[in-house]
């Protein structure tokens, strides 16, 4: 339940059933997160989902879900270099509400509703700042804003609560949300609506799943600067000395990183591309998954519990990061972080 009143709940039904909706998504978790809002029934009685082109990890993605069994009303369009512009009265979903585009688009437009689907743990931090001062810019966790930036962030802000207050605003979350927050961010007006995957738990596996016992999830968090390239590396190595090991990239690495990791004995690298959530739904009992701090540890928890698979979040030993990595930045990052397991280094 979300908090709201009877009256507010009908007319976002309503309002629902009757609408047509265009997503613009960016990433393949916004695109599967999307499909997951349109099962839900967020999305009206026709969503047209439109992945932003140029991106390999988007467009294998797209290739996989059109080969599934899409939702009544989905329609999965052909990737667009440019955000569509959703007509007056239609509803607008997309993933990041940090974009500058996408906040350009948010004072130029007027849906009818703003729907905004997963974009991993960025989606609580959107939360956080919707739920705080109304003059609060909507800025990245790690962002330094010149001015001009931090305007457009203070304006899509403003216009994100306006939204929630009109009843207009939807959120569609895997993430754990604390109770504290979500009846923040509700009191505020928005829809905060969660989610386990229901969809694709619904759909047939394709494809075999590793034989290794031990799967790696890759991290951005290298190539972004956060935490030392070597002792994640060794860390790596050593894992692969003592057993085989499945590894599947992050989108974002380094493809040197990614030569460097297969190299090392025992380790299997396996291709990337699109969400963990998709390629590993199909891991058996006595498996296990380890991963840095990362969005996919929460939602493969959701998907693999059951199947008793271990879903472990490795803490990230203060030796690893580097200066960029702020102590409020760790802290957002170790959100994720249920179950750990350790290590050394």
């Amino acid at each position: 339940m979300n908090g709201s009143s009877p009256g507010v709940e009908d007319g976002r039904d309503h309002a629902r059933e009757q609408s047509s909706a265009v997503a613009w998504v960016e990433s393949p978790l916004q695109l599967l997160c999307a499909v997951e809002a349109c099962h839900a029934g967020l999305l009206g009685a026709h969503a047209r989902v439109v992945p932003r082109a140029g991106l390999r990890p988007l467009a294998v993605t797209r290739r996989e879900i059109s080969r599934l069994d899409l939702p009544p009303g989905l329609e999965l369009a052909t990737p667009e270099p440019g955000m569509p512009r959703p007509r007056r009265g239609v509803t607008w979903t997309v993933g990041d509400a940090f974009s500058g585009k996408v906040q350009a688009g948010l004072l130029t437009a007027l849906p009818g509703r703003i729907v905004i689907v997963d974009d991993g743990l960025a989606t609580v931090k959107l939360l956080e700042l919707l739920a705080g001062r109304i003059w609060t810019p909507l800025l990245r966790a790690r962002a330094t804003a010149g001015p001009l930036r931090t305007v457009l962030g203070t304006a899509a802000g403003l216009r994100l609560r306006a939204a929630a207050r009109s009843g207009r605003l939807s959120v569609f979350t895997a993430m754990p949300v604390p109770g504290e927050l979500a009846r923040a961010v509700r009191d505020r007006g928005a829809e905060l609506v969660t989610h386990d995957f229901a969809w694709l738990r619904s759909q047939p596996l394709r494809g075999p799943r590793p034989e290794e016992r031990t799967v790696v999830l890759g991290t951005s968090l290298v190539r972004n600067g956060l935490i030392h390239r070597d002792p994640y590396l060794t860390w790596l190595a050593g894992l692969g000395s003592s057993e085989p090991v499945a590894y599947f990239p992050h989108r974002r690495e380094d493809p040197h990183d990614l030569a460097q990791v297969g190299r090392q004995p025992g380790i299997t690298v396996y291709d990337g591309g699109i969400p963990a959530e998709m390629t590993l739904r199909g891991l058996a009992a006595g498996q296990r998954v380890l991963s840095l701090p990362s969005t996919a540890v929460t939602s493969l928890r959701v998907l693999l519990s059951a199947r008793g698979v271990a879903v472990e979040t490795v803490d990230v030993p203060d030796g690893w990061w580097t200066a960029r990595a702020v102590p409020s930045l760790r802290s957002h990052l170790s959100m994720s972080t249920h179950h750990d397991t350790g290590v050394t280094g």
